[in-house]
């Protein structure tokens, strides 16, 4: 490509999957390309996906140039700057950034109604199998804890719960990973979207539990309670003819839950499998959110027992 002459290439970030990223620079122009083997990774949802975004009119990377056989993406760059990175720089910037988040999500599921049903399901079978990442992955493989009949009985009850109250909600367009270090903060458009290739049709909660109780940055209890009623209210009429503030927290608790036993469990795994320990130092955080549900929901006992009385004090030892 004559725009890409003299360019130079430099690793622009990391990933849990196997894609790599490098940031092409040739004179005042910057771009991204996406390396993703095609014995690993499928770049056709990414493209799809990526298409829905910008038909939305959000601010997410556009395809420039593509080589499905060699799995390389060529992209439009969104910049440096992880939300993560500015959060932890500086916190009095949270409302405004949140703000921006919320609103570009309002806007995922509202246009995203018209493309929502060509995504693949978030079904049962797939949530649990996230669930199971947990109990195999963190509490099996890197914990060595092992479930007595009892214990799997009421780990199963468990997971009844979960699964059915994500998939008793309004189905919507899901990013399925909306959060602090896949937006990214930009001059106009606020916030950038990266990292939606796993889109599905899911529970109306999923995202906005990812992006405010976040695996990587952790907010009052309070706060985060505020700025999911305030999410809530700015719903769709019809929506809240079908559930009523109290019902829409519960959902939104629930599904943090779910959504924070499989992180726990895939950051397990990029250990073992993967090699990538990194991830382990953010799972304490991770499950401390479900500890403190407790008082409100007296079903989730045996899990924040089995989370304070097993795996947080082996996690604590550098087991």
């Amino acid at each position: 490509m004559d725009r890409l002459a003299g360019a130079e290439l430099r690793p622009a970030s990391g990933d849990a999957s196997f894609r790599r990223y490098f940031r092409v620079t040739a004179g005042s122009r910057s771009f991204i390309a996406m390396d993703a083997p095609p014995e690993q990774e499928d770049c056709r949802p990414f493209i799809q996906v990526a298409g829905y975004l910008e038909a939305m009119g959000l601010n997410a990377p556009r395809i420039i140039e593509a080589d499905l056989d060699q799995g390389f993406l060529l992209l439009t760059d969104l910049g440096r700057h992880q939300y993560l990175d500015k959060l932890r720089e500086e916190p009095a910037k949270a409302p405004e950034l949140y703000a921006d988040a919320l609103r570009a999500l309002q806007r995922l599921q509202d246009r995203g109604s018209a493309y929502q049903s060509a995504l693949p399901p978030y079904d049962e079978k797939l949530l649990r199998f996230e669930l199971s990442l947990f109990s195999d992955w963190l509490c099996g493989t890197h914990l060595g804890i092992e479930f007595s009949a009892g214990d799997a009985e009421q780990w199963q009850q468990v997971c009844d719960l979960l699964v059915y109250s994500a998939l008793d909600q309004p189905p919507v367009f899901v990013h399925r990973d909306y959060h602090s270090r896949n937006l990214m903060l930009t001059a106009k458009g606020n916030p950038g979207i990266l990292d939606f290739q796993d889109a599905v049709e899911g529970p109306l909660t999923y995202d906005l539990v990812s992006l405010l109780r976040d695996c990587y940055v952790c907010w009052p209890p309070r706060q985060v309670r505020d700025w999911a009623l305030g999410f809530y209210r700015e719903l769709d009429p019809s929506l809240h003819g079908q559930l009523d503030e109290p019902s829409f927290m519960r959902y939104f608790d629930l599904m943090g839950v779910q959504r924070h036993l499989k992180a726990a469990g895939i950051f397990a795994r990029l250990n073992h499998r993967d090699g990538k320990a990194a991830y382990m130092a953010d799972v304490p955080r991770t499950l401390n959110y479900i500890t403190e549900l407790l008082p409100e929901y007296e079903e989730l006992g045996f899990l924040v027992g089995l989370i304070k009385g097993r795996c947080l004090p082996a996690l604590g030892k550098g087991t």
